[in-house]
């Protein structure tokens, strides 16, 4: 593998998985480790990928599976935030969409189960098709579109429970004084 190469790969692909690693540990430390693994493992490895066009697939399954050996190794279960994403996330109802801040949507996302998280950053937030993350996640298409479905809708569910109190409260707590 030559240096320039290994130099595009990391050009062209840092940010999104340090977004990704992001997103699946809640941690910048934990992320940069991660992604910093990866490109380790990249050069120890990267030689062995016959065709690199597939090398963005190949980096991304590499992160996701060193997240999930780190994980197996811990004892407690990591906490998950993403940076802002309301405009990336699944359409909600208008009047939820309202009412929701980003701090709830980050709430609400890093409640859904791994299963269903991981797809819909990969899709919604790193702009995947269903077969790259399917290769990445290592599952079929379909169930990997079965996934983002049921994701989406338990992520629907989660902001709507959220936003319910705060509509009936004729205010919201957090809103500036009005200036006289």
């Amino acid at each position: 593998m030559s240096d320039r190469l290994f130099e595009e790969l990391v050009k062209e692909h840092y940010a999104g998985l340090y977004r990704f690693a992001y997103s699946l540990t809640g941690s910048e430390s934990d992320a940069c480790d991660l992604v910093q693994d990866t490109y380790v493992t990249w050069a120890e490895k990267g030689r062995q990928l016959r065709d690199v066009s597939r090398a963005k697939s190949w980096l991304y399954t590499t992160l996701y599976r060193a997240f999930l050996d780190r994980r197996r190794r811990v004892t407690r279960f990591p906490h998950h935030e993403l940076e802002t994403v309301e405009g990336e996330l699944p359409p909600v109802a208008p009047e939820v969409a309202r009412e929701a801040d980003g701090r709830t949507v980050l709430e609400a996302l890093r409640e859904l189960d791994e299963d269903f998280r991981a797809p819909l950053v990969l899709f919604y937030l790193q702009q995947h098709s269903y077969k790259e993350i399917a290769e990445i996640l290592d599952l079929p298409i379909g169930t990997v579109m079965s996934r983002l479905s049921r994701g989406k809708a338990a992520l629907r569910r989660a902001l709507e429970e959220r936003v319910r109190p705060l509509a009936g409260s004729g205010g919201s707590e957090s809103s500036p004084p009005e200036a006289s």
